[in-house]
């Protein structure tokens, strides 16, 4: 079934559908819980936006197909940036999308754990975490020394680089530890490397999201705020 309301798509269900049916919310981090691409803005502080900020859009729109590689290209670009330059990125340039608080709040307040899984970077995704009061993130983390960003992606115990097929993983692994089904987890993305976790939820969400993505989810928010999902479960 195909509803909308303006700004809103709904397809493939009939809502609403009731919040507490879902146990796990799964957000991805660059613009969607945030306003910002945070690796465009870093790049910024060497000049290096334009060139950075085209490789990230091909990637979101799917055109460059192998994520890990597009992220290797545009962190390359970060040699020598400043480690604080990451901390003026936070303050000067990071806000949280309109509805990213009431949306949290509201999933906590209904009994939902919450997962933050991003292609971004640990630097802003544990502020954002612990700003929102969010159960657990993953994202990338970036090699520094001597006060600069080396231009390189350190491993974690998980592996490298948070992809799609690492973002699909994590949702699976959180919900295996919460002992729920994939189909009580809701996701939220925006870009290409999205769609797998995207894939497996029980409710997949695009917020102001490139047209592929839009296209395969269940729900479309275009205009409004991440709160408008409340339109949809209650």
């Amino acid at each position: 079934m195909n509803m909308s309301s303006p700004g809103l798509v709904i397809q493939r269900f009939t809502p609403p559908l009731k919040i507490a049916d879902f146990k796990l919310i799964a957000f991805d981090m660059d613009s969607t819980l945030i306003n910002i691409e945070c690796i465009d803005e870093i790049a910024d502080a060497v000049g290096k936006k334009a060139e950075v900020a085209a490789i990230t859009e091909a990637t979101m729109r799917g055109e460059i197909k192998d994520f890990k590689e597009s992220l290797r290209r545009r962190v390359a670009l970060l040699q020598g940036v400043p480690v604080s330059a990451l901390q003026e990125v936070y303050d000067q340039r990071l806000r949280l999308n309109p509805g990213a608080e009431t949306l949290v709040a509201a999933c906590k307040a209904a009994g939902l754990k919450v997962l933050l899984v991003s292609g971004g970077f640990t630097f802003f995704a544990n502020r954002v975490k612990e700003r929102l009061g969010i159960d657990f993130a993953r994202s990338n983390l970036l090699d520094e020394a001597d006060g600069k960003l080396t231009g390189r992606v350190v491993v974690q115990s998980w592996g490298d680089i948070c992809d799609g097929a690492e973002k699909r993983r994590t949702l699976l692994e959180v919900a295996s530890l919460l002992g729920i089904s994939p189909a009580e987890c809701i996701a939220v993305g925006d870009g290409a490397n999205d769609l797998p976790m995207m894939g497996e939820a029980g409710l997949s969400v695009a917020y102001h999201a490139k047209p592929k993505v839009r296209e395969e989810a269940m729900v479309a928010i275009d205009d409004g705020g991440l709160d408008r999902l409340l339109e949809v479960v209650r």
